[in-house]
């Protein structure tokens, strides 16, 4: 087990799973038909997840506009209530297919707000691509087009997620210690 800022660390999923994982991702999805696609990366927790699948679109043939927005969810607590853009992406989406990057998905709320806001705009299409995918705590009617991994309800670190701005280096995912199940 991993120590990493005196925390041990439980591997959930190593790199080596990661890697192949993305490289599945990357064939599914070149083999829908995109055109001029768009690949907008959620900040900041998909930044890892993103670079790594868009190289592995690349070399499944795939060669995307590349843009990233910031959301965040606002509320009191740890309740998340209205979503906000923070930055917003530069290209025009009208008329074009677009895949939706993020880490985590568990709510839904911040995806299907971010997928609705592009789709507003005029985006032929929005798929939504996730690393992981924490069924048992959605709260929308949304599911992601391609998924990496189903997650245990459990509170991940690594791979670009944080706890409290620590541990997105990490090149695998996992669970601190100690943490609650």
């Amino acid at each position: 087990m991993p120590i990493v800022r005196d925390k041990k660390i439980e591997v959930l999923f190593p790199a080596e799973a990661i890697a192949l994982r993305n490289r599945e991702l990357a064939g599914e999805i070149a083999g829908r038909y995109f055109e001029g696609l768009l690949v907008v990366s959620v900040l900041k927790g998909s930044f890892i997840f993103a670079a790594d699948l868009i190289r592995a679109m690349h070399g499944a043939g795939l060669a995307p506009e590349i843009e990233f927005i910031l959301v965040s969810s606002y509320g009191a607590g740890t309740t998340s209530g209205e979503v906000k853009v923070l930055r917003d992406i530069d290209a025009p989406v009208a008329g074009r297919d677009v895949l939706l990057i993020d880490d985590i998905l568990e709510s839904g709320k911040t995806l299907k707000f971010t997928r609705e806001l592009l789709l507003n705009r005029g985006a032929r299409s929005v798929a939504i691509a996730v690393l992981l995918d924490k069924r048992g705590r959605r709260q929308t009617e949304l599911e992601a087009d391609f998924v990496g991994f189903d997650c245990p309800d459990r509170f991940v670190v690594g791979y670009g997620m944080d706890a409290g701005h620590f541990f997105r280096e990490l090149p695998f995912v996992g669970v601190i210690e100690g943490d609650a199940p």
